[in-house]
């Protein structure tokens, strides 16, 4: 079986609770547990540096995609094994969509969400199939999931949100969607 990769979007902040760069740093060790590569955006911050250094100390390849504005700052994670240069946000998360077998969404804030609905627009309007796996640490998104609800009722989403939008509550529910990816 291939390696799979895993693109994870979360939070670049260093001031978030301590249990979610628990649960970050679980999920990096998994990846690297089960052979996955991780594929995330390269920062050397917050929850997505506490992901690459699990994934990294677990054995994982880390493949960091980096807007030149992170390079400009001197914001790039020193645990990258792959790094792929981008020229903004929009590229980067279309590289992560192409790099990846699965898309994982851990809590984060402004971007995790803008990379979350970037990825599932283009799932309802048929760029990809990929599963997209909201990681609800402490149930962080219960209040998107519920509005998400919402518009669905309302007419607002198309198509069956069901097929590529998914939820694990625990990290043993994450490694089975991944592992099925």
């Amino acid at each position: 079986m291939p390696m799979k990769s895993v693109a994870v979007f979360c939070a670049a902040s260093e001031n978030i609770a301590p249990g979610y760069f628990e649960a970050a740093a679980e999920v990096g060790a998994m990846l690297g547990r089960i052979g996955a590569a991780l594929v995330y955006g390269g920062a050397r911050f917050g929850l997505m540096e506490a992901t690459a250094k699990a994934a990294k100390l677990a054995g994982a390849t880390v493949v960091g995609v980096v807007p030149m504005i992170l390079e400009e700052r001197d914001r790039v994670s020193s645990l990258i094994d792959e790094k792929i240069n981008c020229r903004n946000l929009s590229e980067r998360k279309d590289i992560m969509l192409e790099r990846s077998d699965i898309l994982v969404a851990l809590p984060g804030g402004i971007g995790t969400l803008d990379e979350i609905f970037h990825v599932l627009a283009a799932a309802t309007i048929g760029y990809h199939t990929k599963r997209v796996v909201l990681y609800n640490v402490n149930g962080f998104w219960n209040p998107l999931l519920a509005t998400i609800d919402e518009m669905s009722q309302a007419g607002f989403v198309r198509g069956e949100f069901g097929k590529y939008l998914f939820v694990a509550n625990n990290i043993g529910e994450l490694e089975k969607m991944i592992l099925e990816a």
